[in-house]
């Protein structure tokens, strides 16, 4: 495949390195100091874009990929406000997204043993639950959308939770989600379940971009050739 990289920072460069051992070429590669190069026209040369960018471009990002009818695999969190609005254009243009919080088929997997948790844990409300969140410094968004993935899974098997909130929190129908930012920490996700007797908590955590970058590859060399709305679901798991 031809991929273009929108967003060349250190995520683009961990993509490319495993793009070019998967035997692609990294044909475009975009950040802030060539964003001349981001043209309707150069994204045509190539068969997929991955866009790891900020939550205030991704959208006008996402839409040139459409005007190029260029399949494209989003890794940036912080825009799902807008989700709707972008499916409807994706759809209505013929083109095709894939879409995550997260690549890492770690993560992916430790979201499907999330809502299993949630599922058993609904029948025991002497537990309270909450989740942490720590990230790098880098990181703009918070709670991570990866953190939120996790919430809204908790959510959808837990009745006493109804909304999460991004502080502590003592109301009942709240899900706490404490973030942390820290140097040089790729992504820790913790979910905690309390009882008087004890203890129950599950982790995930990230050592280097390698998980999200080879994801991300794996979504893009699935995504070409097709139409449509995907996720990492479908990716890993169909």
């Amino acid at each position: 495949m031809n991929i273009a990289i929108i967003g060349y920072g250190k995520m683009g460069v961990a993509i490319e390195k495993i793009a070019i051992e998967r035997g692609h070429h990294v044909v475009l590669k975009i950040n802030l100091d060539n964003m001349h190069d981001f043209t309707v026209e150069n994204l045509k040369k190539c068969d997929v874009a991955i866009e790891f960018t900020e939550p205030n471009a991704v959208i006008a990002n996402i839409y040139k990929c459409f005007e190029a009818n260029l399949p494209v695999v989003v890794g940036t969190t912080g825009w799902y406000n807008k989700f709707d609005e972008v499916k409807s254009n994706c759809l209505n243009s013929n083109n095709a997204l894939l879409h995550a919080t997260n690549y890492s088929l770690g993560v992916n997997i430790f979201f499907e043993l999330n809502k299993k948790l949630a599922q058993l844990m609904n029948n025991y409300p002497s537990y309270s639950v909450m989740m942490e969140e720590i990230h790098h410094t880098e990181k703009k968004d918070a709670p991570s959308g990866t953190a939120i993935t996790l919430a809204e899974g908790i959510i959808e098997n837990i009745d006493r939770k109804t909304t999460w909130v991004n502080r502590e929190t003592t109301q009942q129908n709240e899900l706490s989600i404490i973030s942390k930012r820290v140097n040089d920490v790729p992504g820790t996700h913790e979910i905690f379940y309390q009882s008087a007797e004890d203890d129950i908590t599950i982790t995930h955590t990230a050592y280097n971009r390698n998980g999200f970058a080879l994801g991300a590859v794996i979504g893009a060399e699935y995504i070409v050739n097709k139409k449509g709305i995907f996720t990492m679901k479908e990716v890993l798991f169909n």
